[in-house]
């Protein structure tokens, strides 16, 4: 079946990268002395696509297109116990099962333009929430959930209390159907479809998404960790994230497909494929009052702390 690229003309709220050397500026804008700047982190954070021209310069730490190829092994005798030279060659392997249901694949090209700001998290690699996506197609999302929760539809995911908003949508941004059951929230994706993460702000504050799909950053194609660097929420605003980060310009389209045709079976693993994630966090001096340490609180409060008689 034959797929067509298709690009948007609509211009998207823009992304802002964090840099990677201490939280400096993007060299086309001087930094601001009232942000802190980040004390590490190997990469910046980038935030949504935008039609504005590209504003950042950067080298390196952006998706490849595949795992190279080695190099062809040599044929090996069909004989499992030698060959005309009398050597031993080895059976070949079995070929490996196919596994069902969808992954995502390494998709067209897309216009998707970022640029740089300070952003100095609350705390570096402790996000303020995380929320996943469990995809699949119809029969997956169905053997997944039970027959008991198919009914069960929600609109997405509400996390760091109700500050963001989390959902996948499709190629026209209408969300994909997403269920709920037993605290985790499920995707039904058809092949061949593209879609897009989308990260909504309902507050006043800035936050910072770092995203994964099957376990791959999605700025870098690396294994997913707190530690990188995201997409920049601004107050009360939306990111779309419709890709893999091939550039400051560019990224490469998220589409449903198989399992082996997926962007992390061709990197080597698709152990995780299947997932979606989004951690966020807070950024430092942020006006938005619930600190992890506040909702720790909250949540450990006793609505009876005299119910036991003190000790004489």
């Amino acid at each position: 079946m034959t797929r067509t690229a298709r690009f948007s003309c609509t211009a998207l709220p823009l992304l802002t990268l964090l840099t990677a050397l201490l939280g400096t500026a993007c060299s086309r804008s001087a930094p601001d002395a009232s942000h802190a700047q980040e004390p590490r982190g190997p990469a910046p954070a980038y935030a949504s696509p935008t039609s504005a021209p590209g504003d950042v310069a950067r080298s390196e730490g952006y998706a490849a297109a595949e795992k190279s190829a080695s190099a062809p092994a040599p044929a090996a005798a069909r004989d499992s116990g030698g060959s005309a030279d009398g050597a031993f060659r080895p059976s070949p392997a079995p070929p490996r099962e196919e596994r069902p249901g969808l992954g995502t694949e390494w998709g067209e090209t897309r216009d998707s333009r970022v640029s740089s700001a300070p952003f100095e998290r609350q705390e570096y690699s402790t996000p303020l929430s995380t929320a996943s996506f469990f995809y699949n197609d119809e029969s997956g999302v169905r053997a997944m959930l039970g027959s008991n929760y198919w009914d069960r539809r929600s609109d997405g995911i509400s996390t760091a209390r109700g500050a963001i908003t989390i959902r996948v949508v499709d190629d026209r941004g209408a969300s994909l159907p997403t269920f709920s059951a037993g605290g985790r929230s499920y995707v039904l994706g058809n092949d061949g479809a593209r879609y897009s993460i989308r990260i909504e702000n309902q507050t006043g504050a800035r936050f910072e998404a770092v995203a994964t799909v099957d376990g791959l950053d999605v700025i870098d194609g690396q294994p997913g960790s707190f530690e990188k660097r995201g997409y920049l929420v601004a107050p009360w605003s939306t990111v779309e994230i419709d890709g893999f980060r091939r550039s400051e310009a560019q990224v490469a389209a998220f589409r449903f497909g198989k399992v082996r045709d997926s962007y992390a079976a061709k990197r080597g693993s698709d152990r995780n494929v299947g997932v979606i994630g989004v951690a966020v966090f807070q950024e430092r001096g942020s006006s938005w009052p619930w600190t992890q340490r506040e909702l720790e609180r909250r949540d450990s409060a006793d609505a009876f702390p005299g119910r036991f008689a003190p000790a004489p």
